[in-house]
Formats: structure tokens, C-alpha cells, sequence
């Protein structure tokens, strides 16, 4: 089994910067995806960001050029460093994880390991 915990969200001022961390433990060995997703109440989970052992990384539209994903692979941690924050990335944002190889993915469906999520809020 595979354990991950969310850190670092919070309230911040649009134009203002988060940077998340997501701690896994466990089985870690082959989570070669993992991914920031997050959600907003009454809609679907959103893909923001993935990437593969390899650093690969994929972005949603919506946030690239703002957010940056990185995982430092000996300490199993994975991050979310998002800069220049606007009213729209308020959301809880949830990391995920799963032993596949390949590309970075933004599908939900992917991914079997999930946390409990951490809360970003940005005021206008």
C-alpha cells in the first residue's frame, strides 16, 4: 500500500505564490506517475500538472507557464511550486500516484493512489 499526504495550501492574494508538497510512503518503489489534480465543488476533478521518474512533465493549459511540478525521488516527495496564483486556481488539490511507465498523465482514471487533498484559496 502507498500512503501520500498533502502540505502546504492555504489562502494567499491573487498575483501571490503556494508551493505544495506531497509526502508518499509505503510501497514507494514503482510510483513512476504522479500528479496534481484538483477540484472545485460541484465540478469534475482537473489534471494540473504529472510526471514520470524521468521528469517528464505534462501541464494543463491553464497553468502552464505558472506552476511547476518536481519530485525529489529519494525522499518520495512530490511538489507543486504555483506562482502568479489567480481567483480560478482556488480548489483543494489532491496528489496522486501510480506504478505505470510511460507518459505523464492527466486522467483520473489513471491513478490508484490518492490523498486527502489540501485546500489553496486565492483572493481577488
Amino acid at each position: 500500500q502507498v500512503q501520500l499526504v498533502e502540505s502546504g495550501g492555504g489562502s494567499v492574494q491573487a498575483g501571490g505564490s503556494l508551493r505544495l508538497s506531497c509526502a508518499a510512503s509505503g510501497n514507494t518503489r514503482n510510483l513512476n506517475c504522479m500528479a496534481w489534480f484538483r477540484q472545485v465543488p460541484g465540478k469534475e476533478r482537473e489534471g494540473v500538472a504529472a510526471i514520470v521518474t524521468d521528469e517528464i512533465t505534462d501541464y494543463a493549459d491553464s497553468v502552464k507557464e505558472r506552476f511547476t511540478i518536481t519530485r525529489d525521488n529519494t525522499d518520495n516527495t512530490l511538489y507543486l511550486q504555483m506562482n502568479s496564483l489567480k481567483p480560478e486556481d482556488t480548489a483543494m488539490y489532491y496528489c496522486a500516484a501510480v506504478a505505470i511507465y510511460g507518459y505523464p498523465q492527466l486522467d483520473e482514471g489513471t491513478y490508484t493512489y490518492w490523498g486527502q487533498g489540501t485546500q489553496v484559496t486565492v483572493s481577488s
